[in-house]
């Protein structure tokens, strides 16, 4: 903790808003680890379930996705399922509207990894080059300089290559850290566009009855249909 707090020292005021990407970054990766941890380890069990139960009760279906309004799945499956008898391109609509907004979600975090990418090697340039400028100032070349100015010159500039080296090591740090993201959010793209159209096809195969369309509306429970309470349903 003392040596990078030298070099925080060492590098300048330039490597204030380095260490500041830093430590959004590592936070980034962590926030991000949690989320895609989650949903990884319990989206495949919903899926499974959700797509077995729609072949015999679509009401159960939709129960088991609003379990699971938690993760990104859990919504994207309960969109579709919680319309009462809506057509096969309504059923695509809801799942697409939904489709697009966890995506959206999903890429949370992105923005300030390609920023981070983009400012933090340029902040580092400038901390060098107000680094060499002070030590260039600070230099007295014409009149005669000792060995011990000389060598003060060399730590000097040594000293102001480490916002260089900082800034870069963030950069490839945020680079790598949004390029994993990246490519999980286009597997789960594809993972999404194929659960959605297996779920459709069953629905589509076992369900929909043309020529019996009706106004899309959330799903309500038979007592609420009949009009009666469920303890008079006989």
């Amino acid at each position: 903790m003392a040596s990078l707090l030298d070099l925080v020292i060492k590098g300048g005021p330039v490597m204030v808003p380095i260490l500041g990407f830093s430590v959004a970054t590592i936070a980034c990766a962590l926030e991000r680890t949690w989320f895609w941890y989650q949903l990884l380890s319990q989206e495949d069990r919903i899926v499974n379930d959700v797509l077995e139960a729609s072949h015999d009760d679509l009401d159960a279906a939709a129960a088991i996705a609003e379990r699971a309004q938690t993760l990104p799945i859990g919504r994207f499956l309960h969109a579709p399922l919680r319309l009462r008898q809506p057509t096969p391109e309504t059923f695509r609509l809801a799942m697409e509207a939904a489709g697009d907004k966890e995506f959206v979600r999903m890429q949370k975090g992105d923005k300030l990894l390609e920023t981070t990418v983009a400012v933090s090697p340029l902040l580092g340039l400038l901390g060098t080059v107000t680094g060499l400028i002070g030590t260039f100032t600070n230099l007295n070349i014409g009149g005669g300089g000792t060995s011990e100015q000389a060598t003060q010159a060399a730590a000097g500039i040594g000293e102001a290559l480490i916002t260089t080296a900082g800034g870069m090591i963030v950069a490839i740090m945020a680079l790598l850290i949004f390029r994993v993201l990246v490519t999980l959010q286009a597997r789960q793209m594809n993972y999404f566009s194929e659960v959605g159209n297996e779920l459709e096809l069953i629905y589509r195969q076992v369900w929909y009855e043309p020529g019996t369309d009706v106004p899309d509306e959330p799903l309500v429970s038979a007592s609420k249909r009949s009009g009666l309470p469920s303890g008079d349903r006989y």
